[in-house]
């Protein structure tokens, strides 16, 4: 599995939001040059994105984007089955019951399950406001004398 450059931007973008919530909605050109990505490739992002319950949209002079809910309530496999889709190991494990006319003698197919569960459970426990706590705990804790 390879998460697609869609996938990273979104969550840059994700975390650019949560990190500048309080300044109420941000706009995509704001982020663009924060994130140094090109804002034409934040428009496709956003189009992805922007559903109910996921980010709140204001459109005119002050338009931008914000999040929907606390940082603390998005986890990073919601984000990136956003963009990504399936974040399956391998395609033969996506569907339950399995779709494959081999699964009943694939001798590999319990360990692609057992890496697709941990993947899935690792991406859902980490959260948005983690991601956003460790980036400025790298700024805080460095102290020059």
């Amino acid at each position: 599995m390879k998460i697609s450059t869609k996938g990273r931007y979104a969550l840059r973008m994700m975390i650019d939001l949560a990190e500048h919530q309080e300044e109420g909605f941000i706009s995509l050109k704001d982020i663009s040059t924060r994130q140094d990505i090109s804002k034409k490739y934040l428009e496709q992002i956003i189009a992805i994105v922007n559903k109910p319950g996921v980010l709140r949209a204001n459109r005119g002079s002050q338009g931008g984007y914000r999040l929907a809910k606390p940082a603390k309530e998005y986890t990073v496999g919601e984000i990136l089955r956003l963009t990504e889709g399936s974040l399956s190991p391998v395609e033969c494990v996506d569907s339950n019951p399995v779709d494959c006319p081999r699964s009943a003698e694939c001798p590999t197919l319990p360990m692609w399950q057992h890496l697709s569960k941990i993947i899935n459970e690792y991406l859902d426990s980490v959260t948005l406001q983690d991601l956003v706590d460790n980036h400025q705990s790298q700024f805080t804790d460095n102290y020059v004398i």
